[in-house]
C-alpha cells in the first residue's frame, strides 16, 4: 500500500501519517517510512542532532499494526490503548528509513494485542508490546 491507500484505511493525515508504505505477509504487518528531516517532530528534538522520538517510533508501530486490522476497522477507529515492554536500542535519525514489523499476538474483542519492532538498515531500533480497542 502506498500513501493514498494508507489514507483509506487510516484515520491519520498530513504530519502524522508516518508511513510511507505497507503491506502484510504471513500475517506480519511491514511498514516503511524514510525520515526526511522535515519532520515537525524533529524540529527542538535535539538541536544539532536530531534524533526521531521514542514516542514518534511507537506511533509508526501502532500504525504499522493498523494495516493488519483493516477488515476489523472498517467503519470504527482503532485506538492504541496500551504500551508495554517498549526498548529503544538504536537511534533513528533524518536519512534513515525505518522498517517495522508487527503482529497480532492476541484478541479479546474489543482489544487487539500485538508486538512490534523497528528497523535500521537491518538494526533493532525499537521493540515493545501495545493494545488496541476498536470503538
Amino acid at each position: 500500500m502506498n500513501r493514498k491507500e494508507l489514507e483509506m484505511i487510516l484515520p491519520h493525515r498530513d504530519n502524522m501519517l508516518l508511513l510511507d508504505e505497507a503491506y502484510v505477509e504471513n500475517g506480519v504487518a511491514i511498514g516503511r517510512y524514510k525520515i526526511r528531516g522535515d519532520e515537525f517532530f524533529l524540529q527542538g528534538h535535539f538541536p544539532g542532532n536530531p534524533v526521531v522520538p521514542g514516542v514518534i517510533l511507537c506511533e509508526m508501530m501502532a500504525q504499522t499494526t493498523a494495516v493488519l486490522l483493516t477488515a476489523e476497522t472498517e467503519g470504527s477507529t482503532p485506538y492504541f490503548t496500551s504500551l508495554n515492554n517498549v526498548r529503544f536500542k538504536n537511534v533513528v535519525r533524518p536519512g534513515d528509513t525505518i522498517e517495522l514489523r508487527s503482529e497480532i499476538i492476541k484478541t479479546r474483542l474489543p482489544f487487539y494485542f500485538a508486538k512490534g519492532k523497528g528497523f535500521v538498515s537491518g538494526k533493532l531500533c525499537v521493540s515493545g508490546e501495545f493494545s488496541f480497542a476498536i470503538k
